[in-house]
């Protein structure tokens, strides 16, 4: 026999059998997988929450890979990064660019208005006429009830209110079945717009004249909304709606109230 083989036979001889672990020794394995798991999760987070970060930051300007990285202190590397933003895209179908409710309202009123085609990319329709829909439509996606109804029947029902139910069907293809109810939900959003100083268009530098009706100048929608809670109050209770006037909500006249119910 060789001096390795002895070696060997003495190790094994003297090797003791695997010890089964301790309760202590299982419950500290355990809790390092937990830690583990938990660390992992975090870290996928961490990745996911930076990334919708940069997408919406690339909306204001194009920053670097690995500013992102940088700032994250080597929780995210640049490889990360990439991956995560993969893995969303994919989730998200790769449809980056959904077509916006203004968009839709655009198309709609360039259908009803175009007669020179060569210029249909150009807007043939009255700029006044969008801001004031388009200052509708701002108020109304404000309600969570909003999502209710498709972006294109919110923009066919909000340009029924300003023009007729003839527009509607010759620019969108629909009928009143199918704004009917959209449109109904949309009379306090309606009221309370009208009811306020209209919306005026404003000249800004660099930017063209027939351009400048796609740049949204401030409004206080918030105090709007809670003026479209305050008459769907008393829409939902059966009772007449409060008059706007001048942005003063005022409840009916007391001879116009229905009579008390016992």
């Amino acid at each position: 026999m060789s001096r390795r083989s002895s070696r060997l036979q003495a190790k094994q001889q003297h090797a003791q059998p695997n010890q089964p672990d301790s309760p202590q020794e299982v419950q500290i394995i355990q809790a390092k997988k937990r830690k583990t798991a938990q660390d992992v999760k975090k870290r996928k987070e961490e990745i996911t929450k930076k990334h919708q970060y940069e997408i919406r930051l690339k909306e204001i300007y194009a920053p670097k890979l690995q500013e992102f990285a940088y700032v994250t202190d080597g929780a995210c590397s640049e490889v990360d990064i990439l991956k995560m933003e993969l893995s969303i895209l994919k989730a998200l179908k790769w449809e980056l660019c959904p077509v916006t409710v203004i968009s839709w309202l655009n198309l709609f009123l360039q259908v009803d208005a175009v007669k020179d085609v060569p210029k249909v990319l150009l807007p043939q329709y009255s700029q006044e006429t969008f801001i004031q829909i388009a200052q509708l439509l701002d108020l109304c996606i404000l309600a969570i009830d909003s999502l209710e109804f498709q972006y294109r029947i919110l923009a066919a029902a909000a340009l029924c209110h300003f023009t007729s139910i003839e527009v509607v069907k010759k620019a969108s293809g629909l009928e009143w079945d199918d704004i009917s109810e959209c449109v109904d939900w949309m009379v306090p959003f309606v009221s309370v717009v009208k009811s306020v100083s209209p919306v005026k268009l404003k000249t800004f530098k660099k930017i063209p004249m027939e351009d400048r009706h796609n740049i949204q100048t401030h409004t206080n929608y918030l105090a709007l909304l809670n003026e479209v809670n305050y008459v769907n109050t008393f829409r939902k209770g059966g009772q007449l709606s409060p008059v706007c006037n001048g942005g003063i909500m005022t409840p009916p006249k007391s001879t116009e109230k229905p009579p008390l119910k016992h």
